[in-house]
């Protein structure tokens, strides 16, 4: 890892930690709790292969989801949607929500969380 260039009015980021999870999926934190220490918010990129699934989650935080490339699946509470490339999506923290991606491409997608991403916040 690279540590981000900075001084007191910008941050450089060149290089992602990449996080492991179980099931193929992809991360890479630029910002956040792993790479630059920053509890506030994170920013991941995010590749979920095929037939790929998460345990629903009650986070709390704040969660955007930007896809670039295949399709989301985000079941809630009482509903579900399908999330296609060029459509962000919003979730409030406190919500059960769980993501999916039960289609035959990858999903490429950017989340960012407020406050940043944690396993404890995740509320699984």
């Amino acid at each position: 890892m690279n540590l981000p260039k900075h001084n007191s009015s910008y941050l450089h980021i060149d290089s992602a930690s990449k996080i492991d999870v179980p099931g193929g999926k992809i991360i890479e934190e630029f910002i956040g709790r792993i790479n630059t220490g920053d509890s506030s918010v994170s920013v991941a990129h995010m590749i979920a292969p095929p037939f790929w699934s998460e345990e629903p989650q009650t986070p709390e935080f704040d969660e955007i989801t930007i896809m670039i490339s295949g399709k989301m699946h985000i079941k809630m509470e009482s509903e579900s949607v399908t999330l296609n490339a060029g459509e962000v999506f919003f979730t409030k923290k406190g919500i059960k929500v769980q993501y999916s991606n039960p289609f035959d491409g990858k999903s490429e997608y950017w989340a960012i969380c407020i406050p940043a991403f944690s396993v404890d916040l995740a509320g699984r």
